[in-house]
């Protein structure tokens, strides 16, 4: 076969195929890439929307049940509460160390980045200074939660906050 004046051989053909091939799977891969790292960030993106979710559920029923806020108020304050009011108390505060314990693990799988987290920790921080029941309730409850999250939020306590309490078992 010729082709202006130039022979083309079955191996020049093939050598061209190959070629084109291998750019094709280049180019192929590059894209499956791309759509990896876009998966990625959509994901990232609904687990925050899934968790900022969560908490705004949470905190929108103490806002609307003012029974509630004031149990959550007295017991912030280390106020003595009725039986019924303590397990209130407790329910809400399991939720908030659930979700924050979620937000501790999204964030160790990726899922938050780092100054996103650094706010959720500053948050906590002022939760655990500003709720004295809170902190009894998890200096009580902590052995509960996972081994990370349980350190990082000891981490965050005032100083011997859990000192001298009994915790569950």
């Amino acid at each position: 076969m010729t082709t202006h004046g130039r022979r083309v051989t079955f191996e020049g053909l093939s050598g061209w195929f190959a070629l084109g091939a291998n750019i094709v799977t280049i180019v192929g891969l590059v894209v499956v890439i791309v759509e990896l790292e876009q998966n990625q960030k959509v994901q990232r993106a609904q687990a925050r929307h899934e968790l900022s979710a969560a908490i705004v559920n949470v905190l929108m029923e103490s806002a609307n049940n003012q029974q509630l806020s004031d149990v959550i108020y007295r017991a912030s304050r280390g106020a003595q509460l009725t039986s019924a009011e303590q397990l209130q108390f407790e329910m809400r505060s399991n939720a908030i160390l659930r979700y924050w314990e979620d937000v501790h693990y999204q964030y160790r799988m990726g899922l938050y980045d780092e100054e996103e987290f650094d706010r959720q920790r500053d948050a906590w921080r002022v939760t655990l200074r500003d709720s004295q029941g809170m902190r009894d309730y998890w200096c009580r409850v902590r052995t509960l939660y996972s081994p990370s999250f349980a350190n990082e939020l000891n981490r965050l306590l005032p100083s011997d906050s859990c000192a001298g309490k009994r915790t569950r078992s």
